[in-house]
């Protein structure tokens, strides 16, 4: 069936989904989406779909829903004819939502909120983007940002495109990208969403966009030409080649609990579109308030339809998505080969996508690290902890370590699979940025409005001897070569990687782990005070592994040979260059590692980890005709010097230089 508004040489056929409405109107506005200029039924057509062709209307048509029948909260109905609704099927709004307390007025406490509700305008789609494959790939640098925020203060990017999907075109964004290595955007949700009605009150609105109401219509203040815009500014991207990857999310709406605004899904089929429980309480999966029903089959068909959508009409490479077990859960219980998850992996449209899922939610069973199945990548927050745990300085940290660096075979090798889905950060939106973990002890959330109660309490952060900003040169120092250490351990992991945006030039939110809601100078990117020198490091770090394929591979190492080579796809070495043996490992005060890898040159590639504060020399096994050189711009720039302590070096194995007479130089 094919729901929404679709624009014909006859007309426009509207057709809308509802399983529980006695009666569906569609109300037409004019040019300014003010006044209501027509109400028109919809036939009822079978199977809960009711529809209209309307002749005389084109492009540009402004409408809205409404529906009737039984007002029964506390039975899951919310039927209210005076609630204009927006279509779920809408691809575009004519203005952002604002949250109102009318809109979540009880049935005859509240007059129409038609002067509320932005409209959907009806477009005829463009013609699809030619079929291309995602240019990234498993293994690659994942960028997250935020669209607002990352472009709000860029000098170069023009005042009235900053905070925009166009600004991302912008020359200058591109070859920032390009010296990132990135090999795709991710960019946070950029359907529209609605504030949090506990917002307005404390000046504050929702800078993130995890509040969807509406999952195919972007939202008009990041992408005020629509979805035009998006799909140029992929196609720009694509062009340089960087993929662009959606966070989506179908796990809830902004209609929220029962004391929230009836906006669309509420007003046409809360039962149907959202799980309850048996005695007709919303099910809180989420932390948001409600939990779409994944497993109806008309969501399961709404969220495929999107997903389409956005490979049809823009070229996305694919799609992460947030909370992602609500996905997967049937009947309440998560289930790796539900339906929908299963029909996204195998639908012809989607099967070549990147798929990513966040693998938990608070519901039951909710933490699904590991348990969904391939293509899907995962978020791997045991890689993020144990980083952190390492430097933090945690006693007997260095065998986790190896693990998350090596992809995390424990948590994704079951199964027989050969290659690891994780998906490495040590930070992301949400939490403390790369910067506060090495300057922040603890949240610092008050800007928030709820008395710092909000956010994790557990960071595994340290403030290398003063609580935020200081004028302390050797605290800036320790902070700085922290930042450098934890860059380095991310770039050197094998699997895919991601980096959130800004922390690659010391992004700083002053402690706040939670800031969601700062739609302002704590989220946006000072791109003018940008830590260069860190900016550079990370550079040189992009160019080290886009050189070394040995660190970007997601397959498992094993110890042995590949096939063809005489050395080991990698050794586990202490400082001395002697194999670590269990002893070692299980060495509560061992902070010091060495990852030695097999690259593609018959050489190897020398990852060396010094966790201590004390610096170290460090050895490196030697073979005949090849010598140690320095991999990237940092230091040692020879074995023969120290490797400062809490720091990461690399160098490389190459056939020695020759002399004329053949011996080495």
């Amino acid at each position: 069936m094919t729901l929404g508004a679709t624009v014909t040489p006859e007309g426009i056929r509207f057709a809308v989904w509802s399983s529980s409405a006695r009666r569906l109107w569609i109300s037409l506005f004019d040019d300014s989406g003010a006044r209501e200029i027509d109400r028109l039924e919809l036939n009822p057509e079978g199977e809960g779909v009711h529809a209209l062709l309307v002749p005389g209307l084109g492009d540009s048509t402004r409408y809205g829903l409404r529906a009737d029948g039984d007002y029964a909260p506390e039975r899951g109905l919310w039927f209210d004819p005076n609630k204009l609704l927006t279509d779920p099927y809408a691809v575009q709004l004519d203005r952002p939502y604002q949250y109102h307390w009318r809109l979540a007025a009880k049935r005859n406490e509240g007059a129409d909120t038609t002067s509320l509700m932005p409209k959907a305008v009806a477009r005829s789609l463009p013609k699809p983007v030619p079929p291309q494959p995602p240019l990234f790939r498993p293994g690659g640098l994942i960028y997250e940002l935020n669209v607002r925020s990352f472009t709000r203060l860029h000098p170069d990017v023009p005042e009235a495109q900053r905070g925009t999907i166009a600004a991302l075109a912008h020359p200058a964004i591109i070859e920032h990208l390009k010296r990132l290595g990135v090999s795709a955007v991710e960019l946070m949700p950029v359907t529209a969403s609605i504030d949090e009605r506990h917002l307005p009150p404390l000046g504050l609105s929702n800078a993130w966009g995890y509040n969807p109401v509406t999952f195919m219509a972007l939202d008009p203040r990041l992408a005020p030409g629509g979805l035009k815009e998006l799909r140029d500014t992929v196609a720009a991207l694509r062009k340089a080649g960087i993929g662009t990857i959606l966070d989506l999310v179908f796990n809830h709406t902004g209609e929220s609990d029962r004391l929230g605004p009836t906006l669309s899904l509420r007003g046409l089929d809360a039962l149907a579109y959202y799980r309850h429980q048996p005695d007709g309480r919303l099910v809180n999966d989420t932390g948001t308030g409600n939990t779409v029903a994944c497993d109806h089959p008309v969501v399961r068909e709404m969220v495929l339809d999107t997903l389409r959508h956005f490979v049809r009409c823009a070229g996305v490479d694919g799609f992460r998505f947030d909370l992602a077990p609500v996905l997967g859960r049937v009947d309440g219980a998560f289930d790796p080969e539900a339906p929908l998850l299963q029909a996204i992996a195998g639908d012809p449209v989607l099967a070549d996508r990147v798929l990513i899922a966040e693998p938990w939610d608070i519901g039951p069973n909710g933490y699904q690290l590991g348990n969904f199945r391939p293509p899907y990548l995962e978020w791997n927050d045991r890689y993020r902890d144990d980083v952190r745990r390492f430097w933090h300085g945690d006693a007997g940290a260095v065998r986790a370590l190896a693990t998350r660096l090596a992809g995390s075979s424990d948590v994704f090798g079951r199964e027989g699979q050969q290659a690891s889905r994780t998906v490495n950060f040590i930070a992301a939106h949400d939490g403390m940025t790369l910067a506060d973990i090495v300057a922040y002890e603890r949240k610092h959330n008050q800007a928030n409005g709820e008395h710092n109660r909000d956010g994790h309490n557990d960071n595994l952060s340290w403030n290398n001897g003063a609580e935020g900003e200081t004028d302390e040169a050797a605290i800036a120092k320790a902070r700085f070569d922290d930042q450098r250490a934890l860059l380095a351990t991310l770039f050197a992991s094998r699997g895919t990687i991601m980096l959130t945006a800004g922390d690659e030039f010391g992004r700083t939110q002053k402690g706040n782990n939670n800031a969601y809601a700062q739609d302002n100078a704590i989220t946006w990117l000072d791109w003018a005070g940008r830590d260069q020198a860190l900016e550079q490091y990370a550079s040189s770090l992009a160019a080290l592994r886009r050189a070394s394929p040995a660190l970007a591979d997601p397959r498992f190492l094993t110890g042995e040979p590949a096939d063809g080579s005489e050395i080991p796809d990698v050794a586990w070495l202490a400082e001395t260059g002697a194999p670590l043996g269990e002893a070692d490992w299980n060495d509560p005060g061992r902070h010091r590692l060495v990852m030695l890898l097999a690259d593609n040159e018959g050489g190897r590639l020398a990852v060396m980890i010094n966790g201590d504060r004390r610096q170290c020399v460090f050895t490196l096994p030697a073979r005949d005709g090849f010598e140690w050189r320095p991999a990237v711009a940092t230091e040692p720039d020879d074995l023969a010097r120290p490797l400062p302590g809490r720091s990461v070096g690399f160098m490389v194995e190459r056939r020695a230089a020759k002399s004329r007479n053949g011996k080495g130089l």
